[in-house]
């Protein structure tokens, strides 16, 4: 029983270190891509129109 839970967990923090190599690159990619200029444009964008549905979902509402 303690042999499966040790290679259980040591699964667990092999896992997650190799999901974690994986995740940082591309999170480091899509950083550099909404810093630039338009990025920056294409979030403010977004942004807005989500606020924007979501006031007027609250004004159609009542």
């Amino acid at each position: 029983m303690a042999t499966a839970d040790g290679c259980y967990a040591l699964l667990a923090v092999v896992g997650g270190a190799a999901a974690a190599r994986v995740v940082a690159p591309g999170g480091a990619a899509l950083g550099r891509v909404l810093t630039g200029p338009r990025g920056r444009t294409a979030t403010a964008l977004v942004s807005a129109a989500v606020l924007s549905a979501l006031a007027l979902g609250l004004l159609l509402r009542g």
